[in-house]
């Protein structure tokens, strides 16, 4: 008995220490993140709303697998491969009484009944068709194949091309190659000889009678150099609208050198442009087909298409300049909206230089323009729903008089509603919270929406009528509720997520209080054996009287030095305070062990960061590293203040945005941090992209007064601390010129206390194990030297 008894109690106990996480290390936390559980992810429902689907990887496998369940059977099923080939994608066109839906896959067309589950493929074809949209009626369907509209009547199948756009005209002019010698030559020869006469009348009267009998053709909508996008076609089938968007000159991109290539070469992978490269412009045209002509969307008319920056008053010159040009702003107008009669088109259109959005209601007959709702914002128009990019936001008609939107007029985002035919105008919802995702109900007299009511860092659901009122909440557990609603509008498939519980899907149904059915459950026994730490959530006030929400993660047995590290999320406009699973795990499970270290770990929302609303989203305006880095250093008084730690002991880290405030913070507030560990940094910003930047700092050769202020390696030279600056080598987004950069000028600086470490074969956000590995021991390391004197 004994000789088996040793073993068996020894590879028991083996199974039950693999189960235990034990003291974290930087080892453990940063492992193929496989080893904590998987969440469900990308969840979708069948258009019968019979299915839910969701990616999931419960046996960690190589891929997540696809599971489904339903409603009633919240078992998770694997779905095989035949059901997974052959389900409609998420995305599609509904008819009006959502019993048909039309698709595009793999480049056909498809026809969805969900009454029957039939399936019926429309278009078979090597091109590509897309876009598919029902027609007012729904008799036919809509799409669009290179640049071209094109119907597909339901019961006859009949294909009818609608727009015809080349690039050149055939009934261009063209130019004559005849100079005088010819043209002589072709005169006399019709003077001398009859046989040439007739030939000529005889080609006169073929092409005659060739122009005679020929069918109808399209118009022709030559489009040139530029590129053909949005068209459309209103209800009644008259009017085709559609943009031309001019590609920009002279602008000229980056290449990022790959190193570590299969061929053993260096290989250069072409990049992005830089700010203030020239941009691309577009104007949107109207095709009448009963007038069979076209012409251009008139922005003349719109009501401050030349108002100027406040920017511009730091430059006299410059404004001096652009009031005498009294030239209209460049505007990009967004796809036209029709209301369901038809009687009534809508567009927003967005100035290039980000300060306005119109919302213009179109007359299609003149191409003119005129007024429903204009924001107008000195920083940046921006916030949730409210669009960009030729996306028009989260807005569109409840019926043929009352159109929706979303809008910061009253500094959060928030829900109205505007008459199109006398302009009265409607807040729907109001107060100190955003609405972060809307969708209007299928019979179009409910608004379903997300929106952090309660606590900016918890997310629940709500429904209210298009006629306004109080808000219902559908969802009650706290945290964070990313909801789906099903196509019948019946149920909630829920991911929902706490402080430290990782996302999981649940089943509700869609009632008040109705209790939500957990369906899966993801994290590992080794993950659970660690009493994971949920952040205590509190709020400050920063030196200019405005809260500040902060997570502090506080040790059960504080280091001797009293030492503390402030995290600071990446991307400027991101919230990380909050009461779900951050998308920051690995900073989270780093934090804490931290605190299990001795640390004091504050992590905190700073100006610019979302869920806020506009005041937050745009206190950096033209001065990044101003109030979003002086919250760090309130955040670091707060903690001294209420927590006990020294001053002198306080380092902070951070990715991407992250750790361009670490930059800025050891630069420019060397008395406040002594080490920072800098991940993937901006350090000049004129040398970052157009889209990002062009909104918070305008363009680097108009604002140069912006940049200098908002960019470290003009103030490298106040580098006191130990500095670690880490970086991916083929970073297509913060480019590695960025921190070798940054490296020249702290070597011409004479400055030796920094380092910087390369990752190879690192893209802006890591994936191999390896690099998190290397990059967090170097960050603990240099906390550990540095705040507690080891």
């Amino acid at each position: 008995m004994k000789k088996f008894f040793t073993p068996i109690l020894l590879l028991a106990s083996a199974a039950a220490s693999a189960q235990t996480l034990g003291p974290l290390t930087v080892e453990k936390i940063m492992r193929d993140p496989k080893w904590m559980g998987t969440s469900p992810s990308d969840i979708r429902w069948s258009d019968d709303s019979k299915k839910i689907y969701f990616d999931w990887n419960p046996k960690a496998a190589e891929r997540s697998p696809l599971f489904s369940i339903t409603p009633t059977n919240i078992k998770p099923q694997e779905v095989g491969v035949e059901e997974e080939r052959s389900m409609p994608p998420e995305s599609g066109s509904w008819n009006k009484k959502h019993t048909l839906k039309t698709f595009e896959k793999n480049g056909d067309i498809y026809l969805s009944d969900v009454r029957t589950g039939k399936v019926t493929q429309l278009t078979s074809t090597t091109e590509r068709e897309a876009i598919p949209v029902f027609t007012a009626d729904e008799s036919a369907v809509l799409f669009s194949k290179e640049n071209n509209l094109y119907k597909l009547t339901l019961a006859k199948g009949e294909l009818v091309q609608l727009t015809n756009f080349v690039k050149t005209a055939s009934n261009a002019a063209k130019k004559s190659t005849d100079n005088q010698q010819t043209t002589y030559l072709k005169k006399q020869q019709l003077e001398l000889f009859d046989i040439i006469k007739v030939e000529d009348k005889n080609r006169k009267l073929d092409s005659a009678e060739r122009a005679e009998m020929a069918l109808p053709k399209l118009k022709e909508i030559a489009f040139g150099d530029k590129r053909v996008s949005g068209v459309q076609l209103s209800p009644d089938g008259r009017y085709v609208t559609y943009r031309l968007i001019q590609a920009a000159e002279g602008a000229r991109s980056g290449i990022v050198p790959n190193y570590v290539t299969g061929s053993g070469f260096t290989e250069d992978i072409p990049n992005r442009t830089k700010v203030g490269a020239p941009q691309s412009s577009s104007v949107s045209y109207v095709y009448d087909k009963k007038r069979d002509s076209v012409y251009a969307i008139s922005t003349k008319e719109i009501p401050g298409i030349k108002d100027l920056p406040d920017y511009l008053k730091d430059y006299p010159k410059l404004l001096e300049d652009r009031k005498k040009a009294n030239a209209d702003r460049k505007v990009d107008i967004g796809s036209v909206i029709w209301s369901e009669d038809g009687k009534t088109a809508v567009v927003v259109v967005e100035s290039q230089d980000n300060k306005d959005r119109w919302i213009m209601k179109l007359d299609a007959f003149s191409g003119k323009l005129s007024l429903l709702d204009r924001q107008r914002d000195e920083a940046w128009i921006g916030g949730p729903g409210t669009g960009g990019f030729f996306a028009n936001g989260t807005l569109g008609f409840i019926d043929n008089q009352h159109f929706y939107y979303q809008s910061e007029a009253s500094s959060y985002s928030h829900l109205y509603v505007v008459d199109v035919i006398s302009g009265d105008k409607k807040q729907l919802t109001s107060g100190k919270w955003e609405v972060q995702t809307l969708r209007l109900s299928n019979d179009k007299k409910t608004f379903y929406f997300t929106a952090n009511i309660e606590h900016p860092g918890i997310t629940h659901f709500y429904k209210i009528p298009v006629t306004g009122g109080a808000p219902v909440k559908l969802t009650s557990m706290k945290g964070g509720n990313e909801v789906d609603l099903s196509p019948d509008e019946k149920w909630l498939a829920i991911r929902y997520s706490y402080s430290n519980k990782p996302w999981e899907l649940y089943v509700q149904a869609n009632k008040p209080g109705a209790k939500a059915v957990p369906v899966t459950k993801s994290t590992t026994a080794e993950f659970e054996s660690y009493a994971w730490k949920e952040p205590e959530v509190i709020s400050f006030k920063n030196r200019y009287g405005s809260d500040v929400y902060a997570r502090v993660y506080q040790p059960k047995n504080p280091d001797p030095a009293r030492p503390a590290v402030v995290f600071v999320h990446g991307a400027g406009y991101l919230q990380n305070v909050h009461y779900w699973w951050s998308s920051y795990f690995r900073e989270y499970m780093f934090n804490n062990m931290l605190a299990d270290n001795g640390y004091t770990v504050m992590d905190i929302d700073y100006t610019a960061s979302s869920g806020y609303g506009r005041d937050m989203r745009t206190g950096i305006y033209r001065h990044m590293g101003g109030k979003d880095l002086t919250d760090q250093s309130d955040g670091v008084k707060y903690l001294v203040e209420k927590y006990g730690v020294n001053p002198k002991h306080v380092g902070l880290y951070g990715g991407s945005y992250g750790g361009f405030i670490t930059l800025m913070a050891l630069f420019t507030q060397p008395d406040v941090f002594a080490a920072g560990g800098a991940i993937r940094s901006v350090t000049d910003w004129a040398h970052y992209n157009h889209g990002y930047t062009s909104n918070i700092l305008n363009e680097p050769f108009e604002d140069d007064k912006a940049y200098r202020q908002s960019s470290p390696i003009y103030f490298a030279d106040g580098l006191k601390g130990r500095l670690l600056m880490l970086h991916g080598m083929v970073d297509q987004n913060v480019n590695y010129q960025d921190i070798v950069r940054l490296s020249q000028k702290l070597i011409e600086l004479h400055k030796e206390n920094w380092e910087l470490a390369s990752y190879p074969v690192e893209d802006h956000g890591f994936v191999q194990p390896s690099s998190w590995t290397d990059e967090y021991k170097r960050i603990y390391k240099l906390f550990e030297e540095t705040l507690k004197g080891k």
